[in-house]
């Protein structure tokens, strides 16, 4: 088990609206971050996509409960992700399953989140929300 991956989560969980200048002791200045909305380069790139996704939502918590270290300097978290926002699900908490590739020398220098963006976001808006049900109750 790997004691970099516990910290790493340890810290992460401990982020929020008014402490995100802590982004720098887990990323590199040249982190390289993706997610299935997003893709940014650099600290300064990353600390403005997570400002604004702290101002735009409520209660967001990450539950990780999966550290699996692959290879040197390489591992993967399992998490789950909580929030509230006033315009989804009716402000009702959102939770969302995911898992985050991570490769490191002394801080993390490449992150990769893989979830379900429709889980996510989609399926919680009116409109595209219905549709999306639909289309999976046809699919199923």
């Amino acid at each position: 088990m790997s004691e970099f991956l516990r910290s790493f989560a340890r810290k992460f969980s401990g982020l929020n609206k008014d402490n995100l200048h802590r982004l720098g002791e887990l990323y590199s200045s040249d982190i390289h971050f993706t997610d299935p909305l997003h893709e940014v380069q650099g600290l300064a790139q990353l600390q403005d996509y997570f400002t604004e996704l702290y101002a735009n939502v409520s209660d967001l918590r990450f539950d990780f409960h999966g550290f699996d270290q692959i290879g040197e300097g390489e591992g993967y978290l399992r998490w789950v992700m909580s929030y509230r926002h006033p315009r989804l699900a009716g402000g009702r908490e959102i939770r969302v399953n995911g898992c985050s590739h991570l490769l490191w020398r002394d801080k993390v220098y490449r992150h990769r989140d893989y979830f379900d963006a429709g889980a996510l976001l989609y399926e919680h808006l009116p409109i595209l929300g219905r549709v999306i049900a639909w289309l999976k109750r046809r699919m199923g």
